[in-house]
């Protein structure tokens, strides 16, 4: 369970790590909120955090039921149709996707020592390669990537489905559960990390209701605040500047 100060005691030795995607390492889940908000103001209604949290971390499918129906929009416009008009606008802002703090030091600092480390997303390819290509050489250091789209993730978080595909492909996999560190921003995904056996580090944004952390092991502010050594992980060489 998460501390209320962020920390946490070392519980086993980590050996590998899983990062989620969008609002963990890149700055995109603005992209989807300011979209929607667009959509929605056709319809005189407003888009909030309550809602966003039940999309984030989501098949897009999935996510785009949970809009329509919450939103009560679900006889203008279907979720398929949703997903259309949504598309359109996306595709020209993903590929100026931001990285987030820490994120580059944490991958190339795990990636230096040694650490195996995957890449879990709910995104599709077409989708995953756009918010990357300004960031390939950074996220060439995973060891492998598993996608929404991927054959073996038949059910989206909060399902263990795209965690468990990620342990089986590390070399020598399947890894033990328990010797996996997640890192997620979504309660779906901290859900789905947990429903997978793992530990889970969880980042999210400040806007997210404190009671959706519960679930998480540990809870940061910023990736700029994790602490290897507290996961039995190799320390910074240098402290964040």
């Amino acid at each position: 369970m998460a501390n209320p100060d962020g920390g946490v005691s070392v519980k086993g030795h980590i050996t590998h790590v899983i990062f989620d995607m969008d609002g963990l390492l890149l700055d995109t889940e603005k992209f989807y909120t300011e979209v929607q908000e667009i959509i929605l103001a056709r319809f005189n209604k407003t888009f909030d955090w309550s809602l966003k949290a039940k999309m984030m971390g989501k098949k897009a499918i999935e996510a785009a039921r949970i809009f329509v129906e919450e939103t009560g929009i679900g006889n203008s416009l279907t979720a398929e149709q949703f997903l259309v008009e949504r598309e359109s606008m996306l595709q020209s802002l993903f590929p100026t996707s931001e990285l987030m703090p820490g994120a580059s030091r944490l991958i190339k600092h795990l990636h230096a020592k040694g650490i195996p480390i995957c890449l879990a997303t709910g995104s599709h390819k077409r989708h995953f390669e756009l918010k990357t290509q300004r960031h390939s050489e950074l996220f060439s250091l995973m060891h492998h990537v598993v996608l929404g789209d991927d054959p073996d993730v038949k059910k989206g978080k909060p399902s263990p489905d795209v965690f468990l595909a990620a342990a089986k492909r590390f070399e020598g996999g399947p890894v033990n559960p328990q010797k996996i560190l997640v890192f997620e921003d979504a309660p779906s995904g901290v859900l789905g990390a947990k429903n997978a056996g793992t530990s889970v580090v969880m980042v999210p944004d400040p806007r997210l209701d404190s009671s959706l952390h519960k679930d998480a092991d540990q809870v940061l502010n910023s990736l700029l605040d994790f602490k290897p050594s507290e996961w039995g992980l190799p320390p910074f060489d240098t402290p964040t500047s």
